[in-house]
C-alpha cells in the first residue's frame, strides 16, 4: 500500500489564527538540513514514527521533490523516500488537482491513500473512474496539518487500530 505525502499544509500547516508550537528547543536532529528552513520546526518530529507505523510505503508527493529528503526525512526520522518526479507539461482538466493524474500514474494500479490539503470530490470521482485498486484520497486540514483524527482516519480505511503508539 503506497501512502503519497504532501508538505506545504500537510505535514506542514500554516494560516492558522494561533501561533504554531515550535518543536526545535526538544528535537533538532544532528546536523538536519531542516534547521536551517524557518518554519519546519512547525512539523512534530514525533509525526515521522506515527507514519511509518501505518505500514504503508511512504512517498514524497510534494513540490520539494528531493529536498523532502534532505530537510524534512531526517526532521521526522524517516529514511530517504520515493519522490514523485511530477511532469513539466501537466495540464489538469478543470476542477482536477494537478497532481491527481501523476499519482495515479505512479501508483500503476496499487491501492493508495494520498494525504493532502487541497483535495476535491473532483479527484476523488476522477480517480474512482480511473484506478483500478482502492484509493483513499484524505484532505488535512492546512491549518493544522496531518493530526491524530487524520491517522485514524487512514488506520480505519486501512482496516487496522485507530491508536497509534
Amino acid at each position: 500500500m503506497l501512502l503519497f505525502l504532501d508538505i506545504d499544509g500537510t505535514l506542514l500547516p500554516f494560516g492558522a489564527p494561533a501561533p504554531y508550537p515550535s518543536y526545535t528547543s526538544r528535537f533538532v536532529p544532528p546536523g538536519a538540513a531542516a534547521a536551517a528552513h524557518p518554519l519546519l520546526d512547525r512539523i512534530d518530529p514525533g509525526l515521522g514514527a506515527r507514519l511509518a507505523s501505518l505500514g504503508c510505503e511512504l512517498v514524497w508527493a510534494t513540490t520539494w521533490l528531493g529536498d523532502a529528503n534532505t530537510c524534512v526525512a531526517p526532521w521526522l526520522g524517516l529514511p530517504p523516500l520515493p519522490v514523485v518526479d511530477w511532469p513539466d507539461d501537466e495540464d489538469a482538466p478543470a476542477r482536477l488537482h494537478w497532481k491527481t493524474r501523476p499519482l495515479v500514474a505512479w501508483a500503476a494500479g496499487r491501492p493508495f491513500v494520498w494525504l493532502d490539503d487541497e483535495l476535491t470530490a473532483a479527484d476523488r470521482a476522477w480517480v474512482a473512474a480511473h484506478h483500478p485498486a482502492r484509493a483513499l484520497l484524505h484532505r488535512v486540514d492546512h491549518r493544522y496539518g496531518v493530526t491524530d483524527d487524520d491517522l485514524a482516519a487512514v488506520r480505519e480505511w486501512l482496516g487496522g487500530p485507530t491508536a497509534h503508539p
